[in-house]
Parts: structure tokens; C-alpha cells; sequence
């Protein structure tokens, strides 16, 4: 039997960790400078924990284990600890749950995705009705211990009988499926890592990086010269899978952008070490969960800059700023920071 210990009463005890860091402690954690464990190392926390599992990494075997936030990433991996025998019975669906809930990258017309995006649009909305929105408190660290005492016993009913919980997914999915339809055009550069995607409005986050798979900035344009331009969470944390390139400070380019623009509105970007850095036209700063949102959750304004000029000036930024840069794995803060600088 294992016990979920709140993050902040850790103390001296031995504890696994999930999705996050601890300095004396096992952490099965995709975040920079814990992604290390050869044998298991993987793209998403929640799949480290089901190779762990599988593999019966030594530590797993630990009666105590926390995270410091919740996320469906992370609650994957919490759940393949608790209950290891249904999680490896669903280890292929598990794995698609972390990546779409972390990554929003959701491979169409493919049965264990799909399964995989019923149970996460079930997580969001029973998370946020029961409890509260992501980023929507400040004290996740103490407040998500209600969230896996809920989640934890009930989940795996919910993930053997799907369909006997559809008014708790149904809405949320068939809005992702109309997004995917709505999608007209998309351009990519891969010397940069950028993937602009044209959609007629804003559209659900599973839908918009729907088929980013390989790419770590995401530009989407809307008509009436709606742009947002945004660095996908795979540049947070150390990806396994594949080499990548860093983050660059994106607010020159606001500053630049902040010239052409005419409208009574400002470009701003959070800074590299946000989790999901925006570059948008706003009228007051959007809040941590706003930004978290789905984009057809928050108001994107009208520029006066033309979508082909303001794409022009995107890729020209990137390209200079990446021009003596190679990609490679484990990108560390300190790095980024140094060529930032």
C-alpha cells in the first residue's frame, strides 16, 4: 500500500517523488536535471514511472510518494505507483494520457489516443468543478493533496468504463474533434523548430498541437491578423527522445514587433522560464491561468501587422537567433540563460 505525503511535510523521510525535484529523494521526473535514470528515462514524468514500474526500478518500491503540483502528466505517474497492475494493463493509454496532457500532442485517428483524450477531458472537468482550475491556485504545492486523495481511488473505474462517465468528457472532447476540423493550413520551418498553424478561430490546445510532434514552437494565426506565438512545454523540461533546440528570449522581438504595431495594444512575452511563454497582443497582462487556458478560452486581438509580415518577422528573429546554435539534449537554465545573455 503506498500513502501520498504532501510535498512540503517530506522532511527527512524517504519518498518517491513524481514530476518534480527533490534533492535527497528518488525522482521519476522528466524536469531538467532529473531525466537521468538511463534505463527508464522517457519523454513524459508519467511514462519514467510506467517503465520504473515495469522495470522495477529500485526506490519504486517505497511506500511514500508526492508531487509538488497536480497535472494529468504527473497524476499518471502517481496512479502507476498505487495501483502498478492496472497501470501496466493500460500502460499504452497511460502513456498517451501524459503526453497529450503535457505535451497537448494527440495523434489522430488512433484508438488508444482517443481513449487516452476521453480520460484526460474527464481529469479537466471534474478537476475543475470539484476543485479548482490548473494555476488556479497559489498554494498548489498544499492544495493538490485533495486532488490525488480524489482522483487516486476513483480513476480506475474511470479507466476501465469510459464510456459510463461521458457527461463528464463528452462535451470537451467533441469540441477538441471540431477543433481538428477546423484546421486549414500550417507551414514548417524545422531548421528553427517552428510550426505556424492556420485555424479559421481559436481552438482547443489538443487540437492546435495535434500534429507538432517534433517541433518546440507553435505559431497560429487566425483571421483578422490574430497571431499568438508560443514555446510548447518539450523546451521545459529534458526531452528524451530527441535533440532540440533552446529557448531565446522572445522580447526583443516583442520590442521589435511593439514598433510596427498601430493599434492601442502591446506584444509581451513571459520570460524563458515560464512553463509556456506566449508572445501576444494584449490589454492587460493575462494571469498564469489565463495563459494556461485554451486559446479559445482568452480574447486574441486584432493586430495591425499583416499575418505574412508578422510570420516574415517571427522566422527572422528565430533564424538569427539560432543561427550558431546546434541542437542537442538536456538543455540546462544556467545554458540558456549564458546565451540569453
Amino acid at each position: 500500500m503506498k500513502t501520498f505525503v504532501p510535498f512540503h511535510k517530506i522532511a527527512k523521510q524517504k519518498v518517491t517523488i513524481v514530476d518534480g525535484l527533490h534533492p535527497h529523494n528518488l525522482c521519476l521526473s522528466h524536469w531538467k536535471g532529473a531525466n537521468n535514470l538511463d534505463t527508464i528515462a522517457a519523454d513524459t514524468s508519467g511514462e519514467i514511472v510506467l517503465n520504473a514500474v515495469e522495470k522495477s526500478y529500485p526506490g519504486i518500491e517505497n511506500n511514500l510518494v508526492s508531487a509538488t503540483h497536480f497535472d494529468i502528466d504527473g497524476f499518471v505517474g502517481v496512479f502507476s505507483l498505487f495501483y502498478p497492475d492496472v497501470a501496466l494493463q493500460f500502460k499504452q493509454e497511460l502513456m498517451a494520457m501524459a503526453r497529450i496532457g503535457d505535451f497537448r500532442e494527440l495523434r489522430q485517428h488512433n484508438k488508444i489516443d482517443d481513449l487516452a483524450l476521453k480520460l484526460c477531458c474527464w481529469i479537466n472537468k471534474v478537476e475543475r468543478e470539484k476543485f479548482y482550475r490548473p494555476f488556479g491556485s497559489k498554494d498548489e504545492i498544499e492544495l493538490c493533496v485533495e486532488k490525488f486523495d480524489y482522483f487516486l481511488p476513483v480513476f480506475s473505474d474511470v479507466l476501465q468504463r469510459i464510456d459510463d462517465y461521458s457527461d463528464d468528457w463528452k462535451e470537451e472532447y467533441e469540441m477538441v474533434l471540431n477543433s481538428l476540423k477546423d484546421f486549414h493550413s500550417k507551414a514548417e520551418y524545422k531548421n528553427i523548430g517552428l510550426v505556424k498553424k492556420n485555424y479559421s478561430k481559436p481552438s482547443h490546445y489538443y487540437a492546435l498541437y495535434s500534429d507538432t510532434v517534433g517541433f518546440d514552437i507553435v505559431l497560429s494565426s487566425y483571421p483578422e491578423n490574430k497571431h499568438e506565438l508560443e514555446y510548447k512545454y518539450t523546451t521545459w523540461i529534458d526531452l528524451a527522445s530527441r535533440l532540440n533546440l533552446p529557448r531565446v528570449d522572445l522580447k526583443p522581438l516583442a520590442e521589435k514587433l511593439n514598433t510596427m504595431e498601430t493599434s492601442k495594444r502591446i506584444w509581451q512575452v513571459d520570460s524563458i522560464s515560464d512553463t509556456g511563454p506566449i508572445l501576444r497582443l494584449e490589454s492587460k497582462q493575462l494571469s498564469k491561468a489565463d495563459r494556461y487556458a485554451n486559446p479559445y478560452e482568452r480574447e486574441i486581438f486584432s493586430s495591425s501587422i499583416a499575418a505574412e509580415v508578422f510570420e516574415n518577422e517571427v522566422v527572422s528573429y528565430l533564424e538569427l537567433a539560432f543561427r550558431n546554435i546546434l541542437p542537442k539534449k538536456n538543455w540546462t537554465w544556467s545554458e540558456m540563460r549564458a546565451l540569453n545573455s
